[in-house]
This record gives structure tokens, sequence and C-alpha cells, in this order.
């Protein structure tokens, strides 16, 4: 009954192209809740492949606490997804260098992801983010920013490393995922 009001008090309904750009414009919850629910599935998904469940749960609170507390330093230049990583990056770095770890290299901690495509077997999905898991730090961070569908360039703005050298990174990771994995057929 109360959405039901809430609804029919809000004129405009229509979801914005760059909602954090719209939440800095007008201070309106409603552009920070449509950015929360657009991008943290993602969000969680890439924490959870650089730390543990738990951390990532934390990193992404802290992520949206900071958009919220800072969203005058948010440049409408950005796409939106690339800046809630690269502010979700900083806090990991920051969460990680509080815990003195940079970079969670626990084999024994389970990725509790969720695989929405059935087609995908089970055990196959495990040994890839194990895969995943096993892979040098840098190694890792691009490939899982790759997989949430970044390019080369935001992948390099949201680690603040050259397109070169995420570019050598991505390489190599793939290169050592085909020898842990095999070569498809």
């Amino acid at each position: 009954m109360l959405l039901a009001i809430k609804n029919w008090f809000i004129q405009d309904k229509t979801e914005a192209h760059d909602p954090l750009h719209e939440f800095k414009r007008s201070g309106e919850n409603r552009y920070i809740e449509q950015a929360i629910d657009n991008f943290n599935p993602d969000l969680y998904h890439y924490l959870c492949t650089q730390s543990d469940p738990e951390t990532a749960e934390d990193v992404c609170q802290k992520t949206w606490l900071s958009i919220v507390e800072k969203r005058q330093y948010y440049q409408s230049n950005n796409t939106p997804k690339a800046y809630i990583f690269r502010v979700a990056r900083n806090a990991l770095v920051d969460e990680f260098r509080r815990q003195n770890k940079f970079m969670c290299d626990d084999n024994e901690t389970a990725l509790s992801c969720e695989v929405e495509d059935s087609n995908f077997n089970a055990a196959c999905c495990e040994q890839l983010y194990s895969a995943i898991k096993n892979l040098p730090n840098a190694q890792k961070e691009a490939i899982c920013l790759q997989l949430e569908g970044f390019s080369l360039n935001q992948i390099a703005e949201i680690t603040t490393a050259n397109p070169e050298t995420v570019k050598t990174r991505l390489r190599y990771a793939k290169q050592q995922l085909k020898d842990t994995l095999g070569e498809p057929k």
C-alpha cells in the first residue's frame, strides 16, 4: 500500500541514463537507489573474485557510502560503472592495507558467486573460478574486470595502470588460464 502511494507521488519514473550524475546534480535518493540496483550485483561479484564474501560485502557498503558522501567528485565524462568499480577497488586496497595484507591470496576461501546461466556445468565453473583465484593479483584483477564487461581503457582507468600494462596482464592471465584449464576443444 505504501509503495503504491510512494509511486503515485513520484511523477518522473523514468530511469536515468547516468544515475550518478543525476544524484550529484539533484541529491535525490531515487538515483542512488537506481545505481545500486543496476550495479551492485556486478560490483559484489567482482569484489568476491578479489577477496572473500564477507570482505566483499563490507567493501560494497563502504563503496556506496563513499559515493553518497563524495557525490560532488563524480565527473559525468566517466561511465558510472567504471567510476563505481574504481571507488570499490580503492576501498578494497584500503581494507587490505588495514588488515595488513594486499590482495587476498587465501586459496581456502570459497568463492560464493551464483552462476545464473544453467547451461554452465557447475564443476567447470568451479574449476574456472579456482584457476582465476590462483592467478597473480594484478592478472586476476584485470581478467575479472574484463569479465565484468569493461574495456581495456576502462580497466586501465579503474586500476590506474597504463593500457599497455593492462593488455600484458590480460595476455598473461589468459595464457595461464589456458595452461591450467587446457585448450577449448
